[in-house]
């Protein structure tokens, strides 16, 4: 009978150093035995092993499987375990765990943790006794003045003279005040419980950190995310968190963290949430509230007859395809019962979000009037702009860099009728309070009439008001190029905007995504009143199509379980052909048969999801081993840029794309003008012109510089000089745990191979994904929309060659390419909408 294996290393040891890597030698059977086991329970749990093959133990592993020991030696050696590595090994629900580690390192520890969620309880429990204390403790007669006080002085009203003994004060509770008291004890008693679990749970991520990641709190913000993550992937290779998988990549771990966050992103572009919605008498409304997403998110992921069984798994029944009605009436059941809750709660809701709102913005208000007039990204803004595979700290800085752009978009416009009614009753609501002023300096009794600060403040409230209504005189007319500027943060925008900045549909549909505070907490205060009836009468007739996608873009993956199809990123099964590099021929087969098309596009993402999702993710996670379509899809559009700028530089056709997008690349501020500029100015390489001509064939020998748009570019550079602060120096100011991808940077990017330079060579690495991802979106746009303005050409001709067929009155000339993208060449230096220079310019209209 053969000894057990037996590991002789120390505790201590294995303590010191968790990650250390053990490399088996001639002679040593340790190493070997623990990967016979680890490969042994792979194989328990995954008979086809990883890909889908029988894995036949190692004879060699397991016949000197017990040669540490001496057999019969008659030594009695006890079995210590090994707690420092099992602790950690086989976690069941990692879903839950990555995610309380992220949103750990996002909160800066345990103890900020434990007492945001302490204060959270405390702030539930002092709006309870404040209303108690207000409706039943409070003498009102006394406190207005209408009742002298008791006291000794009568002139002198003190504390106790307005407010009622404690004895009196529960004897004025009502059967009504007992009632609310004891449901909000009861909550409070939950909320509790839930507090107490909160923090076991990230006491237990606290150990992980401390032990397994050898990350203390107090050096929690030296690390970024990125370097987090890393130390996650060789704690798995050491103690097998998730036992289906020897090691865990980036994109294993980003699905587990955004699970359901990935599908809401995909039913966003699918249109298949209840965003738009008509209201009688008001019309169409774009709203996303905070309790419709919980609602959301209860009813398709968390809630009990959701299409998900737990964390990872959809249910069975979705698997089987005949039962495709029975799952929709089932989760339309689901829907109306959740909407009826709603609407039991909703007078207990909207009064909590009231009050909530109410104490949180007060002492905002106080000091500073005009936050109301300031604006915030919405909730359906950022849904709709969120990548797949995208945690929340990078959707924050990506949104971050573009909101002075937005925020100047939006104010440069201004209604004439509202201005001149602004600016007279700014003069009225000035007179009168002037008028109150001076009489009050003159004589002081003037403050003691009655309601007078009521009437100073709604005054004052007017002013603020009509103020925010009055457009600047010194305002630049320059929509165009503040939204170029914005696609090229945000990444995403209907190509119906293009050349239409400047209309008003435009700005009300882009004010959907970048909406004011006042109509944000309007917004969130009466959604109880709005949600239950928009997910009867909107969300629930979705029942159907929903199944359906549940059903069609879910798959498997080893390891991580259920996810969404449009999450893993596929270029070549989700891609859509309109956002990739492909031939003329296939352009030519796509245009004149379009009935094959349709199927492509179903599996596809509109506005070019999939492509900018990859691209972003790659930047952030160099280290990830992407597939080969995705590598060849990345290659061909880096190495599409380099042939379109070797053809600028040395052909007389200088305007293509790629140039248009550097040119409004540079016009976005000090440091993205110095990166265009250099591209722009740089020789062309050997490496360059060799990838050109594998592109063109045809291609000469490099036959000079780039005279005429370099000295275009130049001249719109000296226009612009004078830009704000650009969000490259916002993004510095940023704490280092919530910094986007690695420090280092990444070393292989549109910019490196455009610039032509050593990858390690950069002034500011942490900046290069960021700037590397604004060129990319742009010059992404731009192939799209010459990929469409081609196709439409060629359909057009198609058209007027069929005999037969007739156009009048006859098609106006289509406009050049060049003349239709975001920020072109053409757009810059000449514009319909008054635009002279670009950002920043100096007629005004």
């Amino acid at each position: 009978m053969s000894s057990p294996h037996i590991n002789y290393r120390s505790l201590a040891e294995e303590a010191a150093s968790p990650f250390l890597e053990h490399h088996p030698s001639t002679g040593q059977g340790p190493s070997k035995t623990q990967d016979a086991k680890a490969n042994a329970a792979a194989a328990h749990l995954d008979p086809l092993g990883e890909h889908g093959l029988e894995q036949p133990l190692d004879e060699h592993d397991t016949e000197h499987e017990g040669e540490d020991t001496p057999r019969n030696s008659g030594v009695m050696i006890h079995m210590v375990p090994e707690t420092g590595r099992a602790r950690w090994n086989h976690i069941e629900d990692l879903d839950s765990f990555f995610s309380r580690m992220y949103q750990y390192q996002q909160k800066h520890g345990f103890t900020v943790i434990v007492v945001d969620e302490m204060l959270q309880v405390l702030e539930f429990g002092f709006v309870v006794w404040l209303l108690a204390f207000v409706m039943h403790c409070v003498r009102f007669d006394v406190l207005f003045g209408d009742t002298p006080p008791g006291g000794l002085n009568p002139n002198k009203t003190t504390l106790s003279d307005v407010m009622y003994p404690t004895g009196e004060c529960l004897a004025n509770f009502t059967w009504v005040t007992y009632l609310v008291v004891f449901i909000a004890a009861i909550y409070l008693g939950i909320r509790l419980l839930k507090m107490v679990y909160h923090i076991t749970q990230y006491a237990d991520i606290k150990r992980f950190y401390n032990s397994a990641l050898h990350i203390e709190d107090s050096d929690l913000d030296n690390f970024t995310w990125h370097e987090v993550q890393q130390r996650i992937r060789r704690v798995q290779a050491e103690q097998h968190m998730c036992i289906d998988k020897e090691s865990l990549t980036e994109l294993d771990i980003y699905h587990r963290v955004l699970r359901f966050k990935n599908y809401l992103v995909a039913l966003m572009n699918k249109q298949l949430l209840p965003v738009r919605f008509h209201i009688p008498l008001y019309g169409e409304v774009v709203s996303l509230s905070r309790g419709m997403l919980f609602n959301i998110d209860f009813i398709l992921f968390r809630g009990p007859g959701s299409p998900f069984q737990n964390n990872w798994q959809l249910r069975d029944e979705f698997a089987v395809r005949s039962n495709q009605t029975e799952l929709a009436q089932r989760l339309s059941k689901l829907i109306l019962g959740v909407a009826l809750l709603n609407l039991v709660l909703a007078p207990v809701i909207f009064v909590w979000q009231l009050i909530y709102f109410s104490f949180s913005y007060a002492n905002i208000l106080r000091k500073e009037p005009g936050a109301l007039g300031l604006r915030t990204w919405s909730n359906y803004g950022r849904l709709y702009l969120r990548h797949f595979n995208e945690l929340d700290h990078e959707l924050d800085a990506r949104l971050n860099r573009a909101y002075d752009y937005a925020d100047r978009y939006l104010n440069s416009f201004s209604s004439p009728l509202a201005a001149v009614i602004a600016k007279n009753l700014l003069f009225i609501s000035g007179g009168l309070l002037l008028l109150i002023l001076a009489l009050g300096i003159y004589e002081e009794h003037v403050f003691q009439v009655e309601h007078l600060l009521a009437i100073l403040a709604g005054l004052g409230a007017i002013g603020v008001v009509c103020r925010t209504l009055i457009p600047d005189e010194n305002l630049v007319w320059c929509p165009e190029q503040l939204m170029t500027a914005i696609l090229a943060h945000v990444h995403y925008l209907p190509s119906e905007w293009r050349q239409q900045a400047h209309t008003t549909k435009v700005r009300q549909e882009f004010s959907n995504f970048f909406q004011f505070k006042a109509g944000y907490l309007l917004s969130e205060i009466f959604s109880p009143f709005v949600t239950p009836f928009v997910l009867i009468f909107v969300f629930r007739p979705k029942a159907i199509e929903l199944v359906r996608f549940f059903r069609t873009f879910t798959v498997s993956v080893r390891g991580v379980g259920n996810v969404c199809s449009f999450a893993q990123m596929d270029v070549r099964k989700h891609g859509n052909p309109d956002w990739q590099l492909t031939s003329e021929l296939e352009e030519m087969t796509r245009a004149t048969a379009q009935q094959p098309q349709q199927e492509p596009q179903q599996q596809s993402l509109a506005g070019g999801k999939t492509e900018m999702s990859l691209l972003r993710f790659t930047l952030n996670n160099p280290e990830w081993q992407m597939p080969k379509e995705a590598k060849q899809f990345l290659r061909g559009v880096r190495e599409h840029a380099v042939g379109e700028l070797v053809q600028a530089k040395t052909s007389m056709v200088q305007e293509n794309p790629l140039t248009n997008s550097l040119i409004s690349f540079g016009t976005m501020g000090a440091d993205y003008c110095s990166i265009a500029n250099s591209v722009l100015t740089a020789q062309v390489t050997p490496q360059q012109l060799e990838i050109s001509q594998s592109l063109r064939p045809g291609l000469g020998p490099v036959s000079g510089g780039f005279p005429v748009a370099a000295s275009d570019f130049r001249q719109m550079l000296q226009q612009n000089l004078s830009a704000s602060v650009g969000p490259l120096d916002s993004m510095r100011r940023l704490r280092l745990s919530r910094a986007e991808g690695r420090l280092e940077g990444p070393t292989d990017t549109l910019l490196y191979g455009l610039c032509g330079v050593d990858p390690r060579v950069g002034s500011t690495p942490l900046n290069v994904g960021v700037a590397d991802m604004c060129l990319s979106a742009l010059y992404l746009h731009e192939l799209n929309q010459q990929k469409r303005q081609a196709r439409q050409s060629r359909i057009d001709e198609a058209e007027d060659e069929r005999p037969g067929t007739s156009h009048w009155p006859p098609r106006p000339p289509a406009a050049p390419s060049a003349d239709t993208g975001f920020g072109s060449r053409h757009t810059v230096i000449t514009s319909k909408a008054a635009e002279s220079t670009p950002l920043l310019g100096s007629i005004r209209s």
